[in-house]
């Protein structure tokens, strides 16, 4: 079993649903991906110890978020590194995207982006977990800002890594929480 960057991103999806039911089919038209492709990243997620095994028929995996916590900190800069390209139109993501930390990049600095035709932002090329990535979080913040925390901690040349991870830590939380 080899965790791919998707199993980290449908776990991401997973935390900004919070306790809410899900589907395959409704995660499939979320993510963009195909059922089959989400059913084989639970199931290497669960195998990773990122999600918890449903105990009852019907039940549905859920984030265990210390764990997930641990390697969004600590592994996914490693596993996972990303790819900088050209200057394009994209997605903010990174320093420049929705992460709650306040402004912490210069007008004049370049932006980290996703490339997105639907991107309003000119930035450099930064390789998102998934290719389906930014339009899933073009139609969801919640997943947006999680997964630009993310690529704050992805990007080695990340200033604010230690401030993401607290923000990180504290938007899964509440994600989770949500619908008690």
């Amino acid at each position: 079993m080899v965790l791919k960057p998707q199993d980290v991103f449908i776990a991401l999806k997973l935390v900004a649903l919070g306790r809410r039911r899900w589907t395959y089919a409704e995660l499939s038209q979320s993510l963009h991906m195909s059922a089959s492709e989400i059913n084989a990243g639970v199931k290497r997620a669960i195998r990773a110890r990122l999600l918890t095994a449903p105990q009852r028929r019907g039940e549905n995996p859920r984030p265990i978020l210390m764990a997930l916590e641990e390697f969004l900190v600590h592994g996914v800069k490693y596993a996972f590194p990303p790819d900088r390209g050209t200057l394009t139109l994209g997605v903010p993501t990174g320093h420049a995207g929705p992460h709650g930390l306040g402004e912490t990049w210069q007008a004049e600095e370049i932006p980290p982006v996703w490339p997105h035709p639907q991107g309003k932002l000119r930035g450099y090329a930064f390789s998102p977990l998934y290719p389906s990535a930014p339009q899933a979080a073009l139609e969801d913040p919640l997943l947006h800002q999680l997964l630009t925390l993310t690529d704050i901690l992805r990007d080695e040349l990340a200033r604010e890594r230690n401030q993401a991870a607290r923000q990180l830590q504290a938007v899964m939380a509440a994600a989770v929480r949500s619908g008690d």
